[in-house]
């Protein structure tokens, strides 16, 4: 079963954790090498489907086609947004346990000082296909 395991990050975050612009640069190193370590890890046992980090969220577009003529394009996030998705893995494994085992480790990166993040991954099953009844 392939999972999709989202991280996210959230404005109630911010006032807990610094943004990664301000960490230090062995902090961020640190957190560098425990995400590829994951990855490697990962690939290695042949769970990694695709992992990405995602670009601030303030570079962000909504597009909104509506079926004929020019798209609405919105720029950046709308300022209510509270969160937003920061970086994500798509695993193929057995069980779902599994899956939030990796998230779980995930979730645990190292943030300043060392700490773990304790960030939020949210584990949602890939649809492999539509239901027959469809």
């Amino acid at each position: 079963m392939k999972y999709m395991l989202l991280m996210q990050f959230s404005a109630d975050m911010q006032d807990a954790l610094p943004p990664i612009t301000s960490w230090s640069a062995d902090e961020v190193k640190a957190h560098m090498a425990f995400m590829n370590e994951t990855n490697e890890q990962l690939t290695a046992s042949g769970e990694l489907v695709d992992g990405q980090g995602l670009a601030m969220p303030e570079t962000a577009k909504i597009v909104r086609g509506h079926g004929g003529g020019a798209p609405v394009v919105t720029e950046g996030p709308f300022p209510e947004t509270k969160e937003f998705l920061a970086g994500y893995w798509i695993v193929d494994c057995p069980t779902p346990e599994r899956a939030v085992e990796i998230a779980a480790a995930v979730s645990a990166a190292p943030g300043p000082g060392g700490a773990p993040l304790n960030m939020p991954i949210e584990v949602r099953q890939v649809m492999s296909a539509p239901p027959v009844d469809l």
